[in-house]
């Protein structure tokens, strides 16, 4: 029997490698290949509740992926859960987006946490993911998606509030997945997020170590959570200046340089993209991760929809 699968994401369609690409009549988007990777399967054989990929922000690689993939299944007939790394202050703006005519999807998306966002989280790349996802749904498959990013409410956030360093906001995320995910029989929930809350084990940022929300899942059911391994590029980021005095205050966007910065390599393979997971050997993957998925050389994807002024929040 087929479980749930979470994955947080941001995407456009890119291609993988491994079934048949079938295009809907309406994507009118959709370039490339829409397909499973390359190791995939082994992933189906674990059967597991959730999975998660921990991407770099701010890259068209790693939406890309995860659309790509999601596309892929849902033409395979499978029903999914697509999890991306939005405050929950943003589900009913999402959720009225979701349902909306095609008209007016991409004008209410803006409002659903986009608007306004400097950073690589709300990159072109995540919305074209989004907007991707929405035309499948709109062409009859079974794709639903939820925000899952923090803390959704003053009883989630009290639960929470013990918790040591940033715990509280990795249980919250752990938690709206786990309930977005019963919310219906998906075949599999897909979460795109950032690299850290993507780890299974603890982490010690120097103030109070604590669970990523990956450990949290745990608690809620099996998960496979993949580490991204990429090429030498750029992220789009955004960085407090070299010059900033701490003492002088809460940084605001002047003291930031938001940008296409340089991103190391993190792994080295001349191949498409794919799916490897762990085999005991140390190049397979850390002890914090079930497992990697590769991009190739990744590039920076700048915000949808910044604004002209903001204060660090």
């Amino acid at each position: 029997m087929r479980k749930a699968i979470l994955l947080l994401l941001s995407i456009a369609f890119a291609s993988c490698t491994n079934t048949s690409a079938i295009s809907p009549p309406n994507l009118v988007q959709q370039t490339s290949d829409c397909r499973t990777p390359d190791g995939w399967d082994a992933v189906v054989e674990r059967d597991p509740d959730f999975i998660v990929f921990g991407e770099l922000h701010g890259t068209r690689e790693a939406p890309a992926f995860v659309g790509s993939l999601a596309c892929g299944l849902a033409l395979n007939g499978e029903r999914l859960l697509v999890g991306i790394e939005f405050s929950p202050d943003h589900e009913d703006a999402l959720q009225k987006a979701w349902n909306a005519k095609e008209t007016d999807f991409e004008r209410l998306l803006l409002d659903a946490g986009w608007r306004g966002r400097d950073d690589g989280v709300g990159s072109r790349a995540m919305f074209a993911m989004v907007r991707d996802l929405y035309r499948l749904k709109q062409s009859g498959y079974p794709i639903a998606i939820t925000a899952f990013n923090g803390a959704g409410s003053d009883e989630q956030r009290a639960r929470f509030a013990h918790l040591p360093g940033q715990g509280p906001h990795e249980a919250a995320q752990a938690e709206n997945i786990a309930t977005a995910a019963q919310g219906a029989a998906y075949d599999r929930v897909l979460i795109l997020v950032g690299g850290l809350h993507a780890k299974r084990e603890a982490v010690d940022l120097g103030f109070g170590a604590f669970d990523p929300m990956a450990k949290r899942l745990r608690s809620y059911g099996s998960v496979i959570s993949l580490d991204a391994r990429y090429g030498a590029g750029t992220s789009w980021s955004c960085h407090l200046r070299s010059d900033f005095d701490m003492k002088g205050g809460r940084p605001t966007k002047d003291d930031l340089k938001c940008a296409a910065h340089p991103a190391s390599a993190t792994g080295l393979f001349e191949r498409d993209p794919f799916i490897a997971l762990a085999d005991g050997t140390d190049d397979s993957a850390s002890n914090s991760f079930d497992g990697y998925f590769w991009l190739g050389r990744i590039s920076a994807s700048p915000p949808q929809a910044p604004k002209d002024d903001r204060t660090i929040r």
